[in-house]
């Protein structure tokens, strides 16, 4: 498996925010795995699951008035562009480069993405919830 322990590394305590990142873990975790046939469909479950995901992220954001919006969906824009790209190539079974971008970037991303921004994130959606 490419990330364990969800429960005790990545829980922020938004529910909706925690069931969405264990998605994307549990599709990352998969295509670790997957057989050529099976990552090619997974892979484009993964780039839609990871669009809508950013959409709900920034709807969140600019609802708190989160201060740091714009370097989160820059973030966000550059991680989606890439897996674009990538789905291009596993589209056409080309699946050796997405593998690796799975295997060696998207792990370490998440796990830094979650523990910092996420989290401010999140953070930042409390207090706005305990002011309303």
């Amino acid at each position: 498996m490419l990330l364990e322990n969800f429960e005790s590394s990545y829980v922020l305590g938004m529910e909706e925010m925690d069931n969405t990142h264990r998605e994307f873990v549990t599709l990352l975790n998969q295509l670790d795995t997957a057989s050529k046939s099976d990552f090619i469909p997974l892979f484009a479950q993964l780039l839609e699951h990871t669009q809508a995901h950013f959409d709900t992220e920034t709807e969140w954001m600019q609802t708190c008035n989160f201060p740091a919006i714009r370097e989160h969906i820059g973030e966000h824009k550059r991680v989606l562009g890439e897996l674009q790209r990538f789905n291009s190539r596993v589209a056409k079974g080309n699946i050796t480069m997405g593998r690796a971008y799975v295997q060696n970037q998207l792990p370490s991303w998440f796990e830094s993405h979650a523990q910092t921004m996420d989290s401010a994130l999140a953070a930042n959606m409390k207090a706005h919830k305990g002011q309303a």
